[in-house]
C-alpha cells in the first residue's frame, strides 16, 4: 500500500511539472526521493515498534501527505511563473519548508511510538494533559496581537525570526486524553438517568458540570480567540465522548441545543462572528472585500466540474491561502470531483479504521481514546470542507495531512501514533498460557468408573455393583 501510494504522488508530481514546466526538473528529484525515504522509515519504524498496528492506517496518511506535497509543489511554481510575468524576484517555495515538516511530523511519530508502549499509561496523566491543554488553548489569546493575531484569529505563537506555532493543535490531543481518562472513572455515574422527558432519560442537574465546562471552553475560545473552528472541534468531540460512555442520546440533544444559543449570543454580541456568517450566507454581496476568498474557492471548484482541468492546468492560485485553508478548492479544481471523491475515500478509510481499533481493542480508555482520536479528524474535515463549500461559516482550519503548515501535521502525525499503538494492542494475539505437563500413563492415579443409571433408584432395587478398578491404560 505504501508503495501504491509513493506510485500515486510520484505520477501527480511528474503530470505538474509536465504542464507547468514542459519538462522535469531537479524538484520532482527532490520531494519523490524524500518522500520514498521518509515512508519507508516510518513503515520500518512501524513494523520494529508496533508490529500489529493497522496496516492501512500509515499508507492512507502517506498518500494523503504526497497528494498536499504535490498541490503545493505546483502552487509554488504558479507564483513563481506569476512573478516571473511581471518581472519580478520569484517568491521563496514553500515545498522546502513542508518537507521540512513532514520530517519533524514523522519524527515526533516515530518518538511517541517509541516512548509510547501502552496506551493506558496516558490514563495515569489526564487530569495533568487537561492543565497543560487548557493552558496551551489559552496562551495565544493572552499574549499580544502583535505575536498571536492572523487574519482576525488569535490561534498563533510567532517567534520573531521563526516559524509560528498553534499550540490549539496540541491542545486538542492533551484534552481528549483528559476527556477520554475523566469519562472512564465517571461512567457510571453519568449515565444515571434523572426525569424523562419526550422519551428521553435525561441527565441529573448536577452531572452537567463536564458538558457545562465544555460549554464554556468554546465559548471562550470563540470569544476571544475568535476562532469559531476550534470552539466546534472541542464541543463536538466533548459531545461523542460523552455519548459513547453513556450512550445516551440526551446528552446529544442537551449539548447541540446549548451551543446553539451560545452561537446565537455570540452573533448578537460580537461583531466578527457576524461577519463570518453574512460571507457564509452572501460571499458575492462583499466579493472585493470579505468574500472575496470563499467567491474564487467556489469558482475554482465550478471550473474544475467532475473531470478537474487536470493537474497544473488550472489556477488555484488566484485563491487566497490556496495552500492552506483552501487546499480543497484547489484540488477541486484540477482533479475535479472524481479527484475530491478519491480523497474523501481515502479520509474515510483513515477514520473507518480508527474507530475500527475503538471497536477492537478491550479496555474501555482506548474505546474512548480512540474513538475520540478518529472523530477528531472527521470531524475537522467536515468543519474545514462544509467551509469551503459554503455548506457552513469558514472557520480557519486545515485539512489534515493536506494542507501546508507546521503545527497541523505534527499534532496529526502525533495523533496518528497514539491510534497506531492502540491498534496494536487491540490487534496483538493474546498471551498463551503456558500448558500444564501431563503425568505419564503409569503414574496416573486410578478412578472409579461406574455404569450408567446405576446408583439406585427410588424402586426398592439394590444398586448395581461398581465396576472394578482398573490400573490398565
Amino acid at each position: 500500500m505504501l508503495g501504491l501510494a509513493a506510485v500515486l504522488t510520484t505520477g501527480a508530481l511528474v503530470l505538474v511539472e509536465a504542464n507547468q514546466e514542459q519538462s522535469l526538473t531537479t524538484d520532482l528529484l527532490f520531494v519523490g526521493l524524500a518522500y520514498l525515504v521518509l515512508f519507508a522509515l516510518a513503515h520500518l519504524a512501524v513494523r520494529w515498534l508496533a508490529p500489529y498496528a493497522d496496516p492501512l492506517i500509515l499508507p492512507s496518511v502517506a498518500l494523503l501527505n504526497g497528494i498536499g506535497l504535490v498541490m503545493i509543489h505546483r502552487l509554488d511554481l504558479a507564483r513563481a511563473a506569476r512573478a516571473e510575468l511581471l518581472g519580478r524576484d520569484a517568491p521563496s517555495g514553500l515545498i522546502g519548508a513542508q518537507m521540512t515538516w513532514t520530517v519533524a511530523g514523522l519524527s515526533l511519530f516515530a518518538l511517541v511510538l517509541f516512548f509510547l508502549r501502552d496506551h493506558r499509561t496516558l490514563a495515569r496523566y489526564g487530569y495533568t494533559a487537561g492543565f497543560v491543554g487548557l493552558v496551551l488553548l489559552a496562551l495565544p489569546g493572552m499574549l499580544p496581537s502583535s505575536i498571536s493575531e492572523v487574519n482576525g484569529a488569535k490561534l498563533w505563537i510567532r517567534i520573531p525570526g521563526g516559524p509560528g506555532i498553534q499550540p490549539g493543535e496540541f491542545a486538542k490531543i492533551l484534552l481528549l486524553i483528559f476527556f477520554a481518562a475523566y469519562l472512564v472513572q465517571k461512567r457510571n455515574l453519568l449515565s444515571t438517568a434523572g426525569r424523562r422527558f419526550l422519551g428521553m432519560e435525561l441527565p441529573r442537574a448536577r452531572d452537567l458540570a463536564p458538558l457545562l465546562a465544555a460549554w464554556g471552553l468554546s465559548v471562550g475560545v470563540l470569544v476571544f480567540q475568535r476562532d469559531l473552528g476550534s470552539s466546534l472541534l472541542i464541543f463536538g468531540l466533548v459531545l461523542v465522548l460523552l455519548y459513547t460512555a453513556t450512550e445516551r442520546i440526551s446528552w446529544m440533544v442537551i449539548g447541540l441545543s446549548a451551543f446553539a444559543v451560545g452561537a446565537a449570543i455570540a452573533y448578537q454580541l460580537f461583531g466578527h462572528v457576524r461577519v463570518r456568517v453574512q460571507i457564509w450566507l452572501d460571499p458575492f454581496a462583499d466579493y472585493e472585500g470579505g468574500g472575496f476568498q470563499l467567491a474564487q474557492a467556489l469558482f475554482g471548484l465550478g471550473t474544475g466540474g467532475v473531470g478537474g482541468t487536470g493537474l497544473g492546468a488550472g489556477r488555484p492560485d488566484l485563491v487566497p491561502f490556496a495552500e492552506s485553508d483552501f487546499i480543497f478548492s484547489s484540488l477541486g479544481e484540477e482533479l475535479g470531483l472524481i479527484g475530491l471523491a478519491a480523497i474523501l475515500i481515502v479520509y474515510l478509510v483513515l477514520i473507518t479504521r480508527g474507530l475500527r481499533t475503538a471497536l477492537a481493542v478491550r479496555d474501555s480508555y482506548g474505546k474512548l481514546l480512540a474513538t475520540g482520536l478518529s472523530f477528531s479528524i472527521a470531524l475537522q474535515i467536515f468543519v474545514v470542507i462544509g467551509g469551503v463549500t459554503k455548506l457552513i461559516p469558514l472557520t480557519g482550519l486545515t485539512l489534515p495531512f493536506l494542507s501546508y503548515g507546521g503545527s497541523s501535521l505534527l499534532a496529526n502525525y502525533a495523533l496518528v501514533a497514539i491510534l497506531l499503538r492502540i491498534s496494536h494492542v487491540a490487534r496483538a494475539p493474546l498471551p498463551k498460557r503456558p500448558a500444564q505437563p501431563r503425568a505419564p500413563i503409569a503414574e496416573a492415579s486410578t478412578e472409579l468408573v461406574r455404569r450408567p443409571g446405576g446408583s439406585g433408584g427410588g424402586n426398592g432395587t439394590s444398586p448395581t455393583p461398581a465396576s472394578p478398578e482398573r490400573n490398565d491404560p
